[in-house]
């Protein structure tokens, strides 16, 4: 008779303008992060988005000691990684409530509200309104 060991994973949920990851985070002895099945380094091409996007660790003061698995839709890649980041924060909260205070001080766990705003009737973009001519 085999037994089932179901990995224990704790899950956040981030996002940014119209970016949405969910990540999962397992204790594992050797650290793996995958995003969309993929790993890290392939996902995201430049190191400044790659630390972007494990900065949570950074600021938590812990290493990369799980298995990290993330689903990200949306946006590009630059608000992908800030969802990212958002994610893993919040998901390191839930494991440990001393993280809090770090994460918090470096502003991870809270989510970024801008987003583009709507077009308007009568007006070419958002705010700009068509040229004016006197005659």
């Amino acid at each position: 008779m085999t037994t089932a060991t179901k990995d224990r994973y704790v899950e956040g949920v981030g996002r940014r303008k119209t970016s949405v990851a969910r990540a999962r985070l397992t204790e594992a002895s050797k650290a793996s992060f995958l995003i969309n099945d993929r790993d890290i380094a392939e996902h995201f091409k430049t190191e400044e988005l790659r630390r972007v996007a494990t900065e949570a660790f950074d600021a938590a003061g812990t290493a990369i000691k799980y298995k990290v698995t993330v689903k990200v839709t949306g946006g590009g890649v630059s608000s992908q990684a800030v969802a990212v980041r958002h994610a893993i924060s919040r998901a390191l909260n839930d494991i440990d409530g001393a993280m809090r205070a770090p994460l918090k001080k470096a502003g991870f766990l809270k989510r970024d509200p801008r987003a583009k705003e709507r077009r308007k009737f009568g007006l070419k973009k958002a705010r700009k309104s068509p040229q004016w001519s006197k005659r």
